[in-house]
């Protein structure tokens, strides 16, 4: 779990629950400032706003915790808001929904847990220990990529690894019909409607702070922050809430990212 890759740059936004500013935005001569539009990344890495990915998530964590503001910013000011739409049209769109004109503000930016890199152990044919189960790229451990995943090691999973599954399966005897397993109904117990959603989004409030400094730390591991256990309370209630009222996706999600934190 410890090779979760953080995406440097989402919008920070209490509406926009996980829009992703892409890096080609930097790319584009996009600068990574703080709060006060001052740049900070050359004192992390030579190359400044173009650095990769996970030094660049990891120098606005610093930047985070060292002034203790909740974001870090974007700014591509000096580029016009006709190249913007353009070049950007959809981010141009998403932030403007959200009240940020990229040709005239700065854009509010933090890390976001982004991929989890590997995690089926499988061969470069996309064999597994499971027989009959094939994995293939980024939720495949393959050795390819480690924790800092690029596009271009992903798309050589995508690629090689896909075409080696391919050849494999074409070649094995085809897998006598199964009847169709009978799944059983959902056992609701004594799980009543919730009249209250808006428990749901507290408890995703409330315990998103421990998250982020603890398990979302990923981004620079440690093992004191791993076992701190900060969120432990907040996964009890949401336990509790998830067999008192009946399931809903938004109590799944909750409830997953508890079980990821943990």
């Amino acid at each position: 779990m410890e090779f979760i890759q953080f995406h440097p740059t989402c919008l920070y936004h209490p509406k926009a629950k996980s829009f992703l500013i892409s890096e080609a935005v930097r790319g584009e001569g996009a600068e990574l400032v703080d709060c006060d539009g001052k740049p900070f990344m050359l004192r992390y890495d030579p190359r400044g706003s173009l650095a990769p990915r996970d030094i660049v998530a990891r120098a606005i964590d610093a930047e985070m915790k060292r002034t203790a503001a909740p974001y870090c910013c974007l700014d591509i000011r000096h580029k016009s808001k006709e190249f913007l739409q353009i070049r950007f049209p959809n981010i141009y769109a998403a932030c403007l929904q959200y009240g940020v004109d990229m040709a005239t503000d700065l854009i509010p930016v933090v890390p976001a847990a982004h991929y989890c890199c590997g995690g089926v152990q499988a061969d470069v044919d996309g064999t597994t220990s499971l027989p009959g189960l094939v994995a293939v790229g980024e939720v495949a451990c393959t050795g390819l990529h480690g924790a800092n995943r690029l596009a271009s090691n992903s798309l050589l999973e995508a690629l090689v690894c896909a075409y080696e599954m391919a050849a494999r399966i074409t070649k094995l005897p085809r897998p006598p019909l199964v009847d169709q397993a009978r799944i059983p109904d959902w056992e609701s117990g004594d799980a009543v409607p919730s009249d209250e959603q808006v428990v749901v989004s507290h408890n995703w409030r409330e315990c998103a702070p421990p998250w982020w400094t603890t398990s979302a730390s990923c981004a620079v591991p440690s093992a004191s922050s791993a076992r701190s256990g900060a969120f432990a309370p907040c996964a009890r209630k949401i336990r509790q809430y998830y067999f008192d009222y009946l399931v809903t996706a938004d109590t799944l999600e909750l409830r997953n990212i508890a079980d990821v934190a943990d």
